[in-house]
């Protein structure tokens, strides 16, 4: 796709020293909106460049969420690379890095260091367990992540084994309340000049998102636990089989919910006293969906969604990604783009979930080759040629 505006961002610098996915996922959406965004990557490049299917240093998963970045390769092992990346941060606005709390400092390359030189600068790190705290040291993945902040012990049905949720929430979680970190940065500065540092981690990402399990505790309703599709604060609202498979039923109200009784053909129901109210059906969900249940597993799964779309209930098949895809709704929401790859083809990648009336977020480039940039940056940033031919040959 080819950019009809600057974006939001446009004018705005992002060095972005991360790997795999929460960090990249943050600088992309930042891409995304229009910032220059510079990916810092090791001479071997971010791992996600050894992910299935690759074809030399590209990969599907390298280019899902790193599009729309230049990339600069250096050895920051080395002090040449260290100064070089300590001289772009000084024309940067944003800089981004998803290293173990220390390791930027190790470095010279920490907050306080940087924005010394600049004091404009905002600076996002995310990391397992944050800056701060007991656990600040450890590693952190999504798996670890979901497992601490207790998404799994609410995951999957009731009796069933520990279940992490099928996508990395928990990286992709601390990956947008970075962003909003950062978007909120770039305001303060707007007023005061100042730049900022912006923490967060997958483990705060991952129970700041248990917004219904942590009111379950806090009111003294026990330990939440794994529910299926069932809501903890809603019912009906789950998913129910069919003669043919499930389908997914929202009647979180009791307007919504006599008209799913009408459509199931027991407009009674509502007058049964452990269904008169959204309180005594949740406290009697079971009981409930058994009814429910019961008679649509009558008929099919298209003869249901029918009736419930006739009747304004929220309601939806469970689609699998082939399905997804194949939506007009998600198709016209561009939700679906194809960028055009030299090694790897004409690809499909995921279109942005933001929009904007008059800085629409837009894929403007693909994603790099590993160093592609590295030599332009450089030369933008006032490097001379010596010096740019030495930075290369030291990570070659």
């Amino acid at each position: 796709m080819v950019s009809t505006n600057g974006g939001a961002l446009s004018g705005l610098r992002v060095i972005d020293v991360t790997q795999v996915l929460a960090g990249p996922f943050c600088a992309m959406l930042l891409a995304d909106l229009g910032a220059d965004v510079i990916k810092i990557e090791p001479p071997r490049g971010d791992m996600t460049r050894r992910m299935p299917g690759a074809v030399g240093t590209d990969t599907p998963a390298f280019n899902a969420v790193n599009r729309g970045k230049r990339s600069v390769a250096l050895d920051l092992k080395t002090v040449a690379g260290r100064d070089a990346l300590a001289q772009l941060a000084l024309s940067a606005d944003i800089f981004v890095e998803n290293g173990r709390p220390g390791g930027m400092a190790a470095l010279g390359l920490d907050y306080p260091t940087l924005a010394a030189r600049n004091p404009r600068l905002i600076y996002a790190s995310i990391s397992g367990y944050g800056q701060t705290g007991p656990d600040r040291a450890k590693g952190g993945l999504d798996l670890v992540a979901q497992a601490v902040s207790g998404i799994m012990s609410v995951t999957g049905t009731p009796g069933g084994p520990p279940t992490k949720v099928g996508v990395p929430l928990t990286d992709l979680g601390a990956g947008l309340f970075a962003l909003t970190g950062i978007l909120a940065a770039l305001e303060y500065r707007h007023r005061s000049g100042a730049g900022q540092h912006v923490d967060t981690s997958l483990v705060d990402a991952g129970v700041a998102l248990s917004v219904w399990e942590a009111t379950e505790y806090f009111a003294g309703a026990g330990v939440p636990a794994p529910l299926g599709s069932a809501h903890r604060m809603l019912a009906p609202y789950q998913a129910f089989m069919c003669a043919d498979g499930a389908v997914t039923v929202g009647a979180s109200t009791d307007l919504l919910f006599q008209r799913l009784c009408d459509a199931l053909g027991h407009p009674e129901w509502p007058g049964i006293i452990e269904f008169a109210d959204n309180a005594s059906r949740v406290r009697n969900r079971t009981a409930l969906a058994e009814r429910i249940e019961s008679v649509t597993r009558q008929h099919p799964r298209s003869h249901w969604l029918a009736a419930f779309e006739a009747s304004e209930i929220p309601s939806g098949p469970i689609n699998n990604y082939a399905e997804v895809f194949a939506n007009p709704q998600i198709l016209a929401r561009d939700m679906v783009v194809t960028v055009d790859h030299p090694t790897l083809g004409t690809m499909r990648t995921l279109g942005s979930p933001i929009k904007l009336s008059a800085t629409p977020p837009e894929v403007r480039r693909r994603a790099p080759h590993l160093g592609e940039h590295t030599e332009d940056v450089l030369r933008e940033a006032g490097f001379d040629a010596a010096r740019i031919a030495a930075l290369v040959q030291a990570r070659s």
